[in-house]
């Protein structure tokens, strides 16, 4: 009787503390996570005899992934409309001498049809008194080419299923995962995109990325990762929570798109960490650890070495 009796109570009491922390969960949540699929201008500015105009969902740049679109109107009529144009985001803190870069498509895709110039730039930081982003972008047209500095700023993201994390892996290389959707999970099996990104060494070859001086950058600048795997295991790290897991997740393996697409099972709304494994392509670990399947109740859950938290 007296086991039974103490059953109870430990049952109430971790019944008890789950209630108290989904509840905590949605009083952060009371906020809605706005799911946002308008391009709207960040800024417009002048590059030679075109006017330029950068646009970005929601009309703001976030720290982490954002699709960018940029659309060039000729100033002078007769002007050439099959331009070449390239995206080249610097960021410059305070106390140091040069200035870094960020992953981001360099030469931008043109869908003529559409009227826009299409591309991506994953920002590593948030601007603030220390750290300031200016945007040097390339116009050509057949042998004419014509620059433009244009600074603008980054918010800190406040969706935090778009997190992402910086690291340098076994290999010694400075890697970058950025989540990219979705930005409104829901309570169910969720279709999970990642960008993958790696710092250019110099010795690999790659697209030449040269700045409004012709200067070479391209070590500044981060190269899409091709071929590797991101295994795959999500937590809700919470005491309360146990660290438990949830079934049919699936790891990211890379799409024809680049991206890399897997599943994660959402059984609650809360916390959640996305603990990872990556593999490179001869199936060598790059960073990362197993997370134990004990079942953890009143104790904060283990974590890879290599994770996302989100919350939603």
């Amino acid at each position: 009787m007296k086991r039974i009796t103490l059953f109870l109570v430990v049952f109430a009491a971790l019944f008890g503390a789950c209630t108290k922390e989904k509840t905590d969960y949605e009083a952060e949540l009371a906020e809605e996570v706005t799911e946002y699929v308008e391009f709207e201008e960040v800024t417009v500015f002048t590059a030679g005899n075109y006017r330029v105009h950068l646009e970005a969902l929601n009309g703001t740049l976030y720290q982490g992934y954002n699709a960018i679109r940029v659309k060039i109107d000729p100033l002078q009529s007769g002007a050439d409309t099959a331009l070449s144009v390239s995206f080249l985001p610097l960021l410059s803190t305070a106390g140091l001498a040069t200035d870094s870069s960020c992953p981001h498509r360099n030469t931008l895709i043109r869908h003529a049809s559409a009227g826009y110039y299409e591309g991506y730039v994953v920002f590593t930081e948030a601007s603030d008194a220390t750290k300031t982003w200016q945007l040097q972008l390339g116009v050509a047209s057949g042998n004419q080419r014509v620059f433009a500095e244009q600074p603008i700023v980054v918010q800190s993201q406040p969706n935090k299923n778009l997190n992402m994390t910086s690291f340098v892996g076994k290999d010694g290389t400075r890697y970058i995962i950025a989540l990219v959707s979705p930005q409104k999970p829901q309570v169910a099996e969720n279709k999970l995109l990642a960008g993958i990104y790696r710092r250019n060494n110099g010795s690999e070859q790659t697209e030449r990325i040269l700045d409004k001086n012709g200067a070479d950058v391209t070590h500044l600048t981060y190269r899409e990762v091709n071929a590797y795997t991101l295994r795959l295991d999500p937590r809700m790290p919470e005491p309360s929570m146990g660290n438990h897991s949830s079934p049919n997740n699936q790891d990211l393996t890379q799409s024809s798109n680049g991206f890399y697409q897997g599943v994660v099972n959402y059984t609650m709304t809360g916390n959640w960490t996305l603990n990872f494994i990556l593999l490179n392509q001869q199936g060598q670990m790059v960073k990362g650890t197993i997370v134990p399947d004990d079942f953890t109740p009143g104790v904060q859950g283990v974590k890879s070495e290599l994770f996302i938290d989100i919350l939603f």
